[in-house]
């Protein structure tokens, strides 16, 4: 009996080892290949970003909201209902929404969305091109997005009447993509300036929040009113090679996941009528569960991509241990992926996301500061959320040349976005950084 224990160890110990052989073999011919494409295409850099900060007059303290929702004559159950969840949420007293929804009665109407997408987008452009004097009409590609705010004429064309940008110029407006609009937006912009090499690209995202404040009393459509607060950001993208020696960044990677194909993904947050005929967007109970799996199946594809070859092949080898000796109940080992980036941008979602991606990557607590930090004094921005993070990182002088941050996003549909960005420059705490006046009072204790 111990000699056939013996020789089953034997066998087993040779398959790992083969195994180990062939993922070392075929993950090293993949860096070279991807190594060998990569050197043919342009490199694509972020030149610079720039964040809109509401002014103080838009801000949203819990009492000015139960006030507003009590006089609006919004039904109690459905009060109680958002006063819990705001009070488990993990924001400030200094989270904004647009002024027409601080009025009594409420307004929603399109002029006022047209006021509140115009106010942050022009906003956040002007201090961009204000900060690295650049031309508008110097600029090659445009994208705009917003997930629940699609009028005609599109977002894209507003900012280019503003700005009175060239008539050849390449435009594009997102809708419909949720969250992580923002980075399929960087997806689709990378690819266009890989094609129209030397070429300059900016990207404007925000989400309207004007006509979609839900006034009904469905639990899962008043969670919209809990976590969207007013916000955007502009970015600047290029192929340039002339602006190699002034970006702050350049992309590595860029890897995107769908999972539309599952009815459960394709109906966790979805834009519905209530049994009042009132519209609102609804979001599932599951989309903590949904979401999980959108993440592993992303982290699935990027991990070879980023992870070094030992941290691979100890993940490799937890997994087939765990299927030879069939120890369900044994957990996998999680890839450190703190052996691949030094700073963390986790889309701020809401608590329970920043937290269990946290718990589930085995994160350290400043892993997560600039996704908690973010939520707790801008909310829930949308797309734009991940840019405040890293603005945050920026401000407090932490991001140095060299240092690789994972942007992760995600959005209806569901989707799970992940954008890798290297340092290029040694980026320091700007005057125009979201943060200036605030970053010393930072980070705070969140109460729970």
């Amino acid at each position: 009996m111990a000699r056939i224990q013996e020789y089953i160890l034997f066998y087993a110990e040779l398959i790992i080892s083969t195994a180990i052989c062939s993922t070392m073999a075929a993950a090293i011919a993949v860096l070279i290949l991807m190594h060998l494409i990569h050197k043919r295409k342009p490199k694509v850099y972020l030149l610079d970003f720039s964040c809109y900060w509401p002014p103080n007059s838009c801000r949203l303290p819990m009492s000015m909201f139960l006030e507003n929702v009590l006089l609006d004559g919004t039904d109690p159950d459905s009060i109680a209902f958002q006063v819990k969840i705001l009070e488990k949420s993990g924001f400030s007293e200094e989270t904004c929404i647009p002024p027409s929804l601080t009025c009594l009665p409420i307004r929603k109407s399109l002029s006022f969305a047209l006021e509140e997408v115009t106010t942050v987008m022009f906003s956040a452009v002007s201090d961009l091109f204000e900060k690295h004097n650049i031309n508008p009409r110097a600029v090659d590609v445009l994208i705009s997005n917003s997930s629940l705010f699609c009028p005609t004429p599109s977002l894209s064309t507003l900012i280019i009447n503003k700005f009175r940008m060239r008539s050849n110029i390449k435009n594009f407006n997102l809708s419909g993509m949720g969250c992580s609009a923002g980075l399929i937006a960087v997806s689709l912009a990378k690819d266009l300036l890989r094609v129209h090499s030397n070429s300059l690209a900016l990207i404007v995202s925000t989400e309207a929040l004007v006509l979609n404040w839900y006034k009904g009393k469905v639990p899962s459509m008043l969670l919209t009113n809990c976590l969207f607060r007013m916000g955007g950001a502009a970015v600047l993208m290029s192929s340039r090679k002339q602006d190699k020696g002034r970006a702050k960044y350049e992309l590595q990677h860029l890897v995107r996941t769908n999972k539309a194909q599952d009815d459960q993904s394709h109906a966790c947050v979805f834009q519905d009528m209530d049994p009042e005929n009132k519209q609102g967007i609804s979001i599932s109970k599951d989309i903590l569960h949904v979401a999980g799996d959108a993440l592993k199946a992303n982290i699935g594809a990027l991990g070879p991509m980023v992870l070094p070859i030992s941290e691979q092949i100890r993940y490799g080898i937890s997994i087939v241990i765990r299927k030879i000796w069939s120890q369900r109940r044994r957990k996998t080992r999680i890839p450190n992926f703190k052996k691949a980036f030094e700073h963390f941008c986790i889309h701020a979602g809401g608590r329970a996301v920043i937290q269990g991606i946290e718990r589930n990557l085995e994160l350290r607590k400043e892993d997560v500061e600039a996704s908690k930090m973010t939520l707790y004094r801008f909310g829930n921005t949308s797309s734009s959320s991940l840019w405040y993070e890293l603005s945050y990182i920026e401000a407090k002088g932490k991001m140095k040349k060299g240092d690789r941050v994972w942007q992760i996003a995600f959005g209806s549909g569901f989707k799970c976005n992940s954008a890798v960005w290297k340092c290029v420059a040694n980026v320091g705490a700007e005057r125009e950084n979201v943060w200036r006046d605030i970053i010393h009072s930072y980070p705070v204790e969140i109460p729970n």
